[in-house]
């Protein structure tokens, strides 16, 4: 007899990439859920990294069976009740409890009604999956693996193909078709080896935060250079200071410098823990403060006329 699928526990993976989406990483969403980590990155790569678009049973309609009425499906079914019993004390439709049965139970599931399995198939199923391009068509698919051995990136191979089949649309593709063919390919899709072709190496994908939702770029307001005070640019104020920010290789190392525009006094930051920018704002703010009284005992540089 074939072995008993893997139950599905949809509470936790749902509490599970909540705690995701609110900035947790996952190894501590899945020490606070108890659960292996192998278990979290199953979960993840089985959507290409991202959550998986089910509707809330909220907005669902009621003519769909709860989670909570298949529960009382399978304990009333244990009870040994008949089909025309449960969907009396349900107040559905005697047909409507023989189709739940019929769809949701499997050969391997020794005989018994599994709610939370049957739960799960039914989510499954909603979501109406179609049969993909890249599926389907062989040539196709064979087109875009061969340029993504070539590290193109989709984009480029979504403009390839229009141009290399232009009168066969069916052929045609946008981007995001192929990096969901990447991610979250089913059978007979793209090899889950080629998202090391793409430029970016992810074996999974990152939810992209939308525009509410974005971090702000600087942590203080920032000044535009035209409007700045006009004295700056003579370059005879003691305490105008620039500052940039000089990054080693694989950004392992960096060091800040700040230049007076006067009188060319330069003074090297060092940044040996990191260089995020709250942690630059501060080490430079402390220096500029100390440097204030050795920029101005600085020699003058000699100006040409």
């Amino acid at each position: 007899m074939a072995r008993r699928g893997r139950k599905r526990r949809l509470e936790l993976e749902a509490e599970y990439w909540r705690l995701l989406a609110a900035g947790m990483g996952s190894v501590e969403v899945c020490r606070q859920l108890g659960i292996g980590r192998k278990t979290g990155y199953r979960w993840r790569s089985e959507n290409g990294g991202l959550p998986p678009e089910y509707r809330p049973e909220p907005s669902r309609s009621g003519r769909y069976l709860p989670l909570i009425e298949r529960r009382r499906i399978a304990s009333l079914r244990e009870r040994g009740l008949t089909i025309r019993e449960i969907a009396r004390r349900l107040g559905r439709a005697p047909s409507t409890v023989s189709r739940e049965l019929r769809r949701n139970s499997r050969p391997h599931d020794y005989g018994r009604y599994d709610a939370d399995l049957a739960h799960y198939r039914c989510r499954e199923r909603s979501g109406r999956p179609r049969s993909a391009k890249l599926a389907t068509d062989l040539e196709l698919r064979t087109e875009v693996q061969a340029k993504l051995n070539l590290e193109w990136s989709p984009e480029q191979i979504a403009a390839h193909l229009r141009r290399h089949w232009p009168d066969r649309p069916e052929r045609h593709l946008c981007h995001e078709s192929i990096y969901r063919a990447l991610y979250q390919g089913a059978k007979d899709g793209l090899s889950r080896t080629l998202p090391g072709k793409l430029r970016t190496g992810r074996p999974l994908r990152k939810q992209r935060r939308r525009a509410n939702q974005r971090m702000p770029r600087f942590v203080a307001p920032a000044l535009l250079i035209d409007q700045r005070p006009a004295e700056v640019e003579l370059r005879q104020r003691l305490g105008d200071w620039e500052g940039d920010l000089v990054v080693g290789v694989r950004s392992q190392s960096a060091v800040a410098t700040l230049v007076d525009r006067c009188t060319r006094y330069l003074r090297l930051v060092a940044l040996p823990e990191e260089h995020s920018v709250g942690h630059l704002r501060w080490r430079t703010d402390l220096n500029t403060l100390s440097a204030k009284r050795c920029s101005r005992s600085a020699r003058l540089p000699r100006r040409h006329p």
